[in-house]
């Protein structure tokens, strides 16, 4: 891939997901700021592959899911970093898959990792944000005209997924209590060590 392409992939996803941040603190699910961390970051270069060669049979029949999933994963591995990363770091991608594996990932990770009873308000409002999310996400890609079923359709793809994926993790370490806060560090008055 040449450089200007890599450059218009790293533009268009992060333009998308300064948009997704913004449209989530609109709806009060985040503060103006994306909550990350490199351990969550590096679970989608793991999950990635598996979740593309899932995703992208379903983009043209159900592109809601294809691209709506990713937002649910970064849920779910968010949830998994805040409970116990030590334990839960090495979960495979197969345990975001309900009975039904692809097709009802959605409702087994808002019911059986989340913890989110079907049919909740809680579930309804993570429901809805992800749902707006991916329809902004859809909107945008379609508004780029990249030709489908090329090279530069999939990467397009694959930066809308891993920005999703970024939303929804950043969405749950919200829910979790994370923020972003101003510190003051002042220096040390060494006299009074001495």
């Amino acid at each position: 891939m040449e450089t200007k392409d890599i450059e218009y992939l790293d533009s268009y996803e992060a333009s998308l997901t300064e948009d997704l941040a913004r449209l989530c603190t609109s709806f009060g699910m985040l503060d103006g700021e994306l909550l990350a961390t490199d351990d969550i970051d590096g679970k989608w270069k793991e999950f990635a592959p598996e979740y593309m060669a899932e995703a992208v049979p379903n983009l043209a029949s159900f592109p809601e899911a294809a691209v709506g999933w990713a937002g649910y994963i970064g849920m779910a591995v968010a949830k998994w970093w805040d409970l116990d990363w030590g334990r839960h770091h090495s979960e495979k991608y197969e345990a975001l898959h309900g009975p039904r594996g692809f097709d009802d990932m959605d409702d087994h990770i808002m019911q059986d990792i989340l913890g989110y009873k079907a049919g909740s308000t809680e579930a309804g409002v993570i429901t809805g944000i992800l749902l707006t999310c991916t329809q902004h996400a859809i909107g945008r890609i379609r508004h780029e005209n990249i030709e489908g079923r090329t090279v530069m359709a999939f990467h397009v793809f694959a930066r809308t997924a891993r920005a999703m994926f970024r939303i929804g993790a950043a969405i749950r370490l919200r829910q979790d209590g994370y923020r972003f806060r101003k510190v003051s560090l002042n220096p040390v008055d060494r006299r009074k060590m001495s």
